[in-house]
């Protein structure tokens, strides 16, 4: 093996390194959820937005250093998978059976989203040619946050979770910012502003529920521009 080679086998650990800091984060995410306060609840949030942000470096960053050449033996979408099961889907649901915004007898509901997602996570075309997303991309953090601070009845979270869960498992593409396409490229411009507005919240800088209400426009946007991109494939379907 020559210096050139050693070098980029050790970049491509680094990268791997980098995804796999997520778990750590998932480790303290578990603990602060387990001590159950408020702040402890807020710090949780604060760690799942820098997963989120971790998770979108590191992609591009492996593509760009050609990790899966360098270093062949290690899986890194595998592993990006394991750290992304944990900090979208199961610490999130955690906190949400933890915040009590469900009945005691309705905890089970729970089970529904995880196997959702378990699922979804498991798709040979959990993505698209063109890279869209196939099924609703568990994003349960973002759930569990409005979740956490609008306090909604527990009959519409209830509808809320099945609702996400039908999303997840019902093949219609939806968005991953920052793929190169004009809609992709304006939902991470709002997505990276919509997290600012996020940490805000979470520190106590941004008070007030208009600043949560408000920022419910990132989700509707999103939502809304995914399912355009899958009317518009359906009628390019249908007319050939």
């Amino acid at each position: 093996m020559n210096e050139t080679t050693g070098h980029r086998r050790l970049l491509a650990w680094g990268v791997h390194l980098l995804t796999g800091l997520g778990l750590v984060m998932a480790g303290v995410m578990a603990a602060l959820i387990v001590e159950g306060t408020n702040a402890a609840f807020r710090w949780a949030f604060g760690l799942m937005i820098l997963a989120t942000v971790l998770d979108a470096a590191d992609g591009p960053l492996a593509r760009r250093l050609r990790v899966q050449e360098a270093l062949p033996e290690m899986d890194g979408r595998r592993l990006d998978d394991i750290v992304d099961f944990h900090t979208f889907t199961t610490l999130p649901l955690f906190l949400v059976w933890r915040i009590g915004v469900l009945p005691d007898a309705a905890g089970w509901i729970l089970f529904v989203p995880l196997l959702a997602s378990a699922f979804g996570f498991s798709r040979k075309d959990a993505k698209t040619a063109e890279g869209h997303f196939l099924g609703f991309p568990s994003y349960w953090n973002v759930v569990a946050f409005y979740l956490y601070f609008l306090e909604p009845s527990p009959l519409v979270a209830i509808a809320i979770l099945l609702a996400f869960s039908g999303l997840t498992l019902l093949p219609w593409r939806y968005l991953k910012p920052g793929i190169g396409g004009r809609l992709e490229q304006v939902t991470l411009l709002l997505s990276a502003g919509w997290g600012l507005v996020m940490v805000g919240v979470l520190a106590g800088m941004l008070e007030g529920m208009a600043w949560v209400v408000g920022s419910l426009s990132l989700p509707a946007w999103y939502l809304g521009a995914s399912w355009t991109v899958e009317a518009r494939a359906r009628r390019r379907k249908g007319s050939r």
